[in-house]
């Protein structure tokens, strides 16, 4: 098992990360010395294949977990699947001991994630992670939240769990669409931190793409490193953070026009990386060859690279950018790259610029 710590404060906590770590839940959360009722909120594909397993371990602990089961998809980062969650943990009885364990991906992590930041205005939460993109991105750093019909994260919080269980067999039942998703957040990383690592990705992702499970103890093990330390030096996204939006602006956006179902998100922020790394030639002096390795590397992940849109579904994107989070007096702000390994953050693109990346065969 390797461990990863996250530094902040009082708010420290531990990413593990190694295969079997379900069976182990129940003794980590009781050496965090957590009440005894916990609510375990998972999705329709991931509860049958795994809560199982993680009510035994808590149960064995000694432990009262129930199950929350909500349906599987982005649509469930809802308002009205939070209520529904907290009218289940009222019901039960949770108390401000008691704990939340998010069961799944990215969806379950942020929904679970904001159920527990705000019911009885903040209990402990567990995050295990069941997607590739939950392991390496969405379980770690605090982010939380749900989407409205606006636009995606909304509404939220910054409310850090207590421990990540990042078991790495549960690789095995994941789609390959779904696995596929989460190498954008990976191939992310080498982008906007660690050039080492994009060279390693570009040599390693057959590899990746086979699962090899020591070729993924080290890149999940290295993404999480890179993670913490962001998050460790800016907990609220008031500066140096914000890097791990790179490629997001647009990503976000083409899941809010599509409605979140036609783009899974990894999918979204291929698209939307690989148009970053344009823009960043236009306005940074990027190189068109580091544009190449970009692309190239996207599309050995198997990830789309571009989107076709017609004039008002491009009309629609732009607006949607106009609500994103990281708007600041009505102004959209931007990750672009300098190199491979390194980018700037808060940089201001003209909208017709945007028009100009998104167009076909640019």
């Amino acid at each position: 098992m390797r461990t990863v710590q996250v530094s902040l404060g009082d708010r420290s906590y531990e990413i593990c990360i190694g295969p079997k770590l379900l069976d182990q839940l129940g003794s980590a959360c009781a050496r965090l010395q957590l009440g005894q009722r916990c609510a375990i909120i998972s999705d329709a594909n991931v509860a049958p294949l795994y809560a199982e397993a993680v009510g035994l371990s808590l149960t064995k602990s000694g432990f009262k977990p129930f199950l929350i089961t909500v349906p599987a998809g982005e649509t469930a980062k809802s308002l009205k699947s939070v209520q529904a969650c907290y009218d289940q943990l009222a019901h039960r009885r949770l108390e401000r001991k008691s704990f939340v364990v998010a069961l799944g991906g990215g969806v379950v992590g942020d929904l679970a994630g904001f159920v527990a930041a705000t019911y009885l205005r903040g209990i402990p939460f567990v995050q295990v992670p069941t997607t590739l993109l939950a392991h390496v991105d969405s379980s770690v750093g605090g982010k939380v939240g749900v989407n409205l019909k606006a636009g995606k994260n909304l509404v939220g919080a910054f409310y850090q769990p207590r421990l990540v269980m990042a078991d790495l067999e549960v690789f095995r039942t994941l789609p390959g669409r779904e696995y596929r998703a989460g190498l954008a957040e990976v191939i992310k990383y080498g982008i906007i931190y660690d050039a080492a690592l994009f060279q390693r990705l570009e040599r390693d992702m057959p590899k990746l793409l086979k699962r090899d499970p020591q070729t993924l103890a080290k890149v999940v093990a290295r993404c999480c490193e890179i993670k913490a330390e962001v998050v460790g030096q800016d907990e609220t996204e008031c500066g140096l953070r914000a890097i791990l939006n790179f490629g997001h602006t647009i990503g976000h956006a083409l899941e809010a026009i599509s409605g979140y179902g036609t783009y899974l998100h990894g999918e979204a922020i291929s698209i939307g990386q690989v148009a970053a790394a344009r823009l960043s030639a236009h306005l940074l002096g990027f190189s068109e060859g580091e544009v190449r390795r970009i692309t190239t590397l996207f599309r050995g992940a198997k990830l789309p690279t571009k989107v076709k849109l017609d004039s008002r579904q491009l009309a629609k994107l732009l607006a949607a950018m106009q609500l994103d989070k990281k708007v600041s007096a009505g102004e959209v702000k931007f990750v672009l790259a300098r190199k491979i390994g390194q980018v700037e953050f808060g940089r201001q693109v003209p909208m017709h610029l945007i028009e100009t990346v998104l167009k076909p065969g640019h």
